[in-house]
């Protein structure tokens, strides 16, 4: 059963619950079990070799999760990750960035979700990521 919240609800969580203005990606697309993330391009997202870091993507990825999840059981704070496996397929050009989430398994303890990667001009992922949220008991 999907919940029906907007971008602007998940948005303003993100800004409630999340330091960093300036440095937090935004909501910019939510469907049944999907959302879609953007991180605008900044410097200090780069690791040598002029590519976006590991470690900003792998963020990504856990926050492209955590806005899925919503769309199926509500804004939910203490859901956590239990689990992040990540793939790094070829380089993420510096650029923007949109991590795209799409639900495998809703489940009442575990939600498990597969995260495409890329930089916003890109047609091939930059990485691919399987992410395992813990979910909590009433």
């Amino acid at each position: 059963m999907a919940v029906n919240l907007t971008t602007q609800e998940v948005n303003e969580f993100f800004a409630r619950a999340f330091d960093g203005e300036r440095t937090r990606p935004e909501i910019i697309e939510l469907g049944d079990g999907m959302a879609k993330v953007l991180l605008r391009f900044r410097n200090d997202l780069l690791r040598p070799g002029n590519v976006i870091s590991g470690p900003t993507q792998m963020s990504l990825a856990d926050t492209a999760t955590y806005a899925a999840i919503f769309t199926k059981i509500g804004i939910t704070p203490m859901a956590v990750t239990s689990n992040l496996n990540m793939s790094f397929l070829r380089p993420c050009p510096a650029e923007d960035v949109i991590a795209t989430a799409n639900l495998l398994k809703m489940g009442r303890r575990l939600a498990v979700a597969e995260v495409d990667i890329r930089g916003a001009m890109q047609d091939k992922a930059a990485s691919h990521a399987v992410v395992t949220y813990a979910i909590p008991t009433e």
